[in-house]
């Protein structure tokens, strides 16, 4: 959870920052799209940090990175410390993530796949915490100041880390560099599939995430942003249980994967229709499906590659998969900004949905040959 709230608390304040500072729309993407580009550019060194200190002592230092930036983004207030803040709580955020699957396999070796849901839910609910209860409650607790707020927020981290520290211990031998030091192997032509068909989910979320709130108060419909925002994140809850119940073979079809695509893009009609039923349901869908890829993609490399690679192959799909989401938000708010036309902040989901209809159908089915042998193989 601490690994997405503090991330998630930011759009819907972003109205109060955005007239504070006086921040053109490429500012705004970018503000809320830092931690995204960190959760690319620093996977493969998140994961060479476990591999050097072991992945209890990197979590500590990544949760004790997130508390501290997120706690600090409204000192001053000032933008370059803003920023700055944003750009060390990402950090945090993406020293922490390669940590979980390696505890995962140490904590609980006979619950891998189980635990695996827990921690992956554990995103989502951090998401739908973030969106949906920063301005109905932890706005009025810090008395309508966004700095304050945001400085809540960090309190669960906070009291992660202590429990971290408190009631675990490290594994000698936890730390063990693997072939390759875990660096991606970037002339593989399945990392650059992985990853950007991982793009696709965070382009559908992030863009909607980003761009809804000032669209919708642009629009004079500011009342639905808590409720546009909440349907984004609710929605992804039930959709990592729907995969999890959902056969392989099923996630696994050509079908599965248009369909997806297809839905996505009809959703955004819906979002500029202006007709608050329309908007906010569409944005439940899109939570629904965003979610639904990214947890499918999350398997994939066990699925795909042999165990002594799957580290690598994860986090060469990190890397593109939030580089890319990154770059397409800021290029969307940049053009947004040259032509005063507000439903070009839609195009990342526009991509996203493109891209699982390219992709989805040729990676998922290379996925499904191998799943049964490995799905019943020791992780």
């Amino acid at each position: 959870m601490d690994l997405r709230v503090t991330l998630l608390a930011v759009p819907p304040l972003l109205p109060l920052i955005h007239a504070q500072f006086a921040l053109d729309e490429k500012a705004v993407a970018a503000l809320s799209s830092v931690p995204v580009l960190l959760l690319g550019i620093a996977a493969a060194p998140g994961a060479y940090l476990v591999a050097r200190i072991g992945a209890r002592r990197a979590l500590i230092g990544g949760l004790a990175t997130i508390a501290l930036g997120a706690a600090l983004r409204g000192a001053g207030p000032s933008t370059p410390f803003l920023f700055a803040m944003t750009f060390c709580m990402g950090a945090g955020v993406a020293i922490s993530q390669p940590s979980m699957a390696v505890l995962v396999r140490l904590w609980f070796p006979r619950q891998v796949m189980r635990m695996t849901g827990v921690w992956s839910s554990g995103l989502l609910v951090g998401e739908l915490l973030g969106a949906s209860l920063t301005v109905p409650l932890i706005l009025p607790l810090a008395g309508g100041s966004w700095e304050v707020a945001l400085a809540l927020w960090s309190t669960p981290v906070f009291a992660t880390l202590a429990l971290i520290v408190a009631t675990t211990r490290h594994a000698e031998g936890e730390a063990v560099v693997t072939r390759g030091g875990g660096w991606p192997d970037w002339r593989n032509g399945r990392v650059w599939q992985l990853g950007l068909l991982q793009s696709s989910a965070s382009l559908i979320y992030f863009g909607a995430n980003t761009f809804l709130p000032d669209y919708l108060h642009g629009g004079g419909q500011a009342d639905l942003l808590v409720p546009a925002l909440t349907a984004i994140n609710m929605a992804q809850v039930p959709a990592s249980l729907t995969v999890g119940l959902v056969p392989w073979h099923v996630l696994s079809h050509r079908w599965t994967a248009i369909l997806t695509g297809v839905a996505a893009t009809a959703c955004l009609p819906a979002l500029v229709s202006g007709q608050p039923v329309l908007l906010v349901g569409a944005a439940a869908v899109l939570g629904f499906l965003s979610a639904a890829v990214l947890v499918v993609c999350f398997a994939l490399p066990a699925v795909l590659a042999p165990a002594m690679d799957i580290a690598r192959l994860s986090a060469g799909g990190f890397t593109i998969g939030y580089s890319t989401a990154f770059v397409t938000n800021l290029a969307a708010g940049a053009l947004w900004d040259a032509t005063h036309v507000p439903s070009f902040a839609f195009l990342p989901v526009l991509l996203g949905s493109v891209i699982i209809l390219v992709l989805g159908p040729k990676l998922l089915a290379a996925s499904g040959a191998g799943m049964p042998e490995r799905a019943r193989a020791p992780i």
